[in-house]
């Protein structure tokens, strides 16, 4: 059982959401406009956000930097907005996923589904944690959800991002396609694109730059490598 918050100022996506996610399992929490959504995270217990991008007055994309500050929530963002440049700046910002309006109920609650098991990785009980991944200054540890640099951080990176670092670094040398790539980190998801690979990479770039690091290396017209 997971609590999701879903934040919309149209009753109606709310009512439809709130139906889909609750049949799926979920306790739902309800929020329409910015500073509710900031105040229920602020009280904790929310597993995962459902956020709209055009909101009033505080909007979705300020929700989510405000929200980045202070916590590691996973984030959905919903929204008319179609064009690939508005889905590549919600990525930036520190979303997981991005789901255009009208969507369909069965699809927000598998998106869900998703990235919550993305969050959650594998199960303590059932296997143990796996060791933290080393190159030379970095350090991904799994277990803890933890990136550092000469043992400094965290350094604040999302679920997804996480788990693209780990697969390169799993790999030092090996060229990894965006293909490849969407299989570790979306389990596969056939609604991710090659640029949404291509803007996790760069946010994590930019993180890791901010520490002195360069880890990732761009192979063109194949992929990615970790170095």
């Amino acid at each position: 059982m997971s609590r999701v918050l879903v934040a919309d100022d149209e009753a109606h996506i709310r009512e439809v959401a709130q139906y889909a996610l609750g049949r799926d399992g979920h306790t739902v929490d309800l929020a329409r406009d910015g500073e509710q959504a900031l105040a229920r995270l602020a009280a904790g217990g929310i597993d995962l956000v459902v956020l709209d991008v055009l909101m009033p007055e505080l909007d979705g994309l300020a929700v989510c930097r405000r929200a980045r500050e202070r916590h590691r929530v996973p984030i959905i963002f919903l929204s008319s907005r179609t064009e690939e440049a508005d889905r590549v700046l919600g990525l930036d910002l520190g979303a997981d996923d991005y789901l255009t309006k009208p969507f369909s109920p069965r699809e927000l609650a598998a998106r869900v589904r998703a990235v919550l098991r993305r969050a959650a990785g594998p199960a303590p009980a059932l296997a143990p944690p796996p060791p933290p991944l080393r190159r030379g200054r970095l350090a991904l540890d799994r277990a803890r959800a933890e990136c550092t640099v000469d043992g400094v951080g965290p350094i604040a990176l999302t679920v997804t991002e996480q788990r693209l670092l780990a697969a390169l670094l799993e790999h030092p040398g090996r060229v990894l396609s965006r293909d490849q790539l969407i299989a570790c980190a979306y389990d596969g998801d056939h609604h991710v694109t090659a640029r949404t690979i291509d803007t996790h990479v760069r946010n994590i770039r930019g993180k890791l730059a901010a520490h002195g690091v360069d880890a990732i290396a761009t192979v063109h017209g194949l992929g990615y490598r970790g170095v």
